[in-house]
């Protein structure tokens, strides 16, 4: 199974940016933790991080055929991108949504998020561990698309 994981803009300056809202772990950091969950459960694992909305689409498109899930933070553009939101519609990938803040409690603008309809789940508000949080559900998702194929496959062997 492979995972890849898009940061979005401004992502590639936490630890620098605003720290009382988004904590002093940098992106790098974030991802030496997740490599590890990974690696402990035999998941290759890839990063992407980039300030370029089509960047970021062209990314998500990538995935189709390399990758079995996706974890975003698609940061600022959560608001604002239909185009990403289409991109994760039309890959149709296990995708979860990460925001390191809480987004129900900052600004108006920032509470609606366009990408979330299209995911399995959000983690929000959890500070960096949210990355984890979100390979732990994403590990889970895996978990129980192995447990349908199996299934599948034992009612045809069954059937036969």
């Amino acid at each position: 199974m492979k995972v890849v994981i898009i940061q979005g803009p401004n992502i590639n300056m936490l630890g620098k940016r605003e720290p009382n809202v988004y904590g002093v772990m940098t992106m790098e950091e974030i991802h030496k933790q997740m490599k590890v969950v990974a690696d402990q459960n035999n998941v290759d694992i890839e990063f992407f991080q980039s300030n370029l909305e089509g960047e970021i689409i062209d990314k998500i498109q990538e995935c189709l055929g390399d990758a079995d899930g996706i974890i975003i933070n698609p940061a600022g553009y959560s608001h604002t991108s239909v185009a990403i939101r289409d991109a994760i519609a039309a890959v149709n990938l296990p995708t979860i949504e990460v925001h390191i803040s809480n987004i129900a409690r900052r600004e108006e603008f920032r509470q609606k998020s366009l990408i979330s309809a299209v995911t399995a789940g959000q983690v929000i508000g959890f500070g960096p561990i949210g990355y984890h949080l979100a390979m732990i559900a994403m590990l889970q998702i895996f978990s129980q698309i192995e447990a349908v194929k199996k299934a599948k496959e034992d009612t045809q062997k069954t059937d036969e």
